[in-house]
C-alpha cells in the first residue's frame, strides 16, 4: 500500500474508533459538568447497553429481520431502556450523595462499576456473545483502501446523535437548564428550576449515549463481553480530559482525536498495535503539561 493508502484506511479506522469514544465521553463530561462526578460506571453502562442491545436484537430480528431495519428498532429500544437504568442508578447510588464529600461520591460511583461488572459477569458466565446481525461485508474500494457500509453508517449514525445532542443542549429549556446549573446550582433553585429532575435528564441522555455506543460497537466488531467496558471506559475519560473535561464539544473533539492518534499510531516505527495504548496516554500527558484544561476546556474560579 502507499502511503496515501495507509493515511486514508488509518483515517477510517480512526473515525469509527473516535466515534465510539466521543459517545461515551459526552456522559463523562455531562455529569461531571453538572455535578462535579467522575462517573467511573459509565463504561459499565456502555456494556450493559451492549447486552440489553443484544437481548433486543434477537427479539426484534424475528420481526424486522438482522438488517439496518431491526438494528435502528434494537438502537432506540436500547437507548430508552439503558437511559432508565442511568435514572435509576443516579436516584439510588448518586442523589442522597450530592451533598456528600467528592471523595464520598466517587467511591459510590466505583460501587456501581463494580455492581454492574460482576452483576453482568454472573449472568453470562463470563462468556464472549456473538453479536450476530446480516450485513455482510459491501462497501466501496479506493485503489488499496476498502471503506465497509457498515463503517460508512456508523460514523453518520454518531453525527446525527451528536447533532441532535447539540440542538438538544442549545435549543430546549432542558439543556438551559443543564447549563444554568453547571455554572450554579444555588441560584437554579432559587429560580424555580427543578434541579433534581434536571439531573436525572442528564443522567438519562448520557446513558442512552453509551448504550447506543455499546449497540454500535456489537454491530461492528460483532462479539461482546462483560469486560468491554473498563478499557472503553478510561478511553472516553481520556477522551474528555483531552477535550476538556465539562465541554460537550471538548468531548466530541476528544474522541476523534484519541481514535485517530491510536489509528495512526499503530504505523509509527517501533510503536506498532501493542503500543498503540502507550502512546495515546502519552500524548493526553504532554497535551495536559502545555494545556491543563484540556483543548476546549476553561479555567473554573472557585467561589468561596
Amino acid at each position: 500500500m502507499s502511503n496515501l493508502d495507509i493515511i486514508l484506511q488509518q483515517l477510517a479506522n480512526g473515525l469509527i474508533l473516535g466515534s465510539f469514544y466521543s459517545l461515551v465521553a459526552l456522559g463523562y463530561t455531562m455529569v461531571y459538568g453538572i455535578i462535579k462526578l467522575l462517573n467511573f460506571a459509565h463504561g459499565d453502562i456502555y456494556m450493559v447497553g451492549a447486552f440489553i442491545g443484544f437481548s433486543i436484537l434477537s427479539v426484534v430480528s424475528g420481526i424486522l429481520g438482522d438488517g439496518w431495519t431491526g438494528i435502528v428498532a434494537t438502537m432506540a429500544l436500547s437507548m430508552i431502556a439503558v437511559g432508565f437504568i442511568g435514572v435509576i442508578i443516579q436516584r439510588i447510588a448518586y442523589r442522597p450523595m450530592l451533598q456528600a464529600p467528592r471523595l464520598s461520591i466517587l467511591i459510590t460511583a466505583l460501587a456501581v462499576s463494580l455492581i454492574l461488572y460482576n452483576l453482568v459477569m454472573s449472568i453470562t458466565d463470563g462468556e464472549f456473545k456473538a453479536f450476530t446481525v446480516g450485513l455482510g461485508y459491501e462497501g466501496i474500494s479506493m485503489g488499496e483502501v476498502y471503506i465497509t457500509f457498515t463503517q460508512m453508517v456508523l460514523v453518520s449514525a454518531t453525527a446525527v446523535l451528536m447533532t441532535i445532542l447539540h440542538l438538544f443542549i442549545n435549543k430546549t429549556m432542558y439543556g438551559k437548564a443543564m447549563r444554568a446549573i453547571s455554572i450554579d446550582q444555588d441560584a437554579c433553585r432559587l429560580m424555580g428550576i427543578d434541579v433534581n429532575r434536571v439531573i436525572a435528564v442528564t443522567f438519562f441522555v448520557g446513558s442512552a449515549l453509551a448504550a447506543a455506543a455499546g449497540v454500535m460497537a456489537g454491530v461492528y466488531y460483532g462479539s461482546i463481553h462483560f469486560f468491554m467496558g473498563f478499557v472503553i471506559g478510561l478511553k472516553a475519560f481520556t477522551a474528555a480530559v483531552m477535550g476538556g473535561i465539562g465541554s460537550i464539544p471538548g468531548a466530541m473533539l476528544g474522541g476523534l482525536i484519541l481514535g485517530l492518534l491510536e489509528s495512526f499510531g499503530t504505523q509509527i516505527p517501533f510503536i506498532g498495535s501493542e503500543w498503540k495504548d502507550v502512546f495515546a496516554f502519552g500524548i493526553l500527558i504532554l497535551l495536559l503539561v502545555f494545556k491543563p484544561t484540556g483543548l476546549l476546556g476553561r479555567t473554573e474560579i472557585e467561589r468561596m
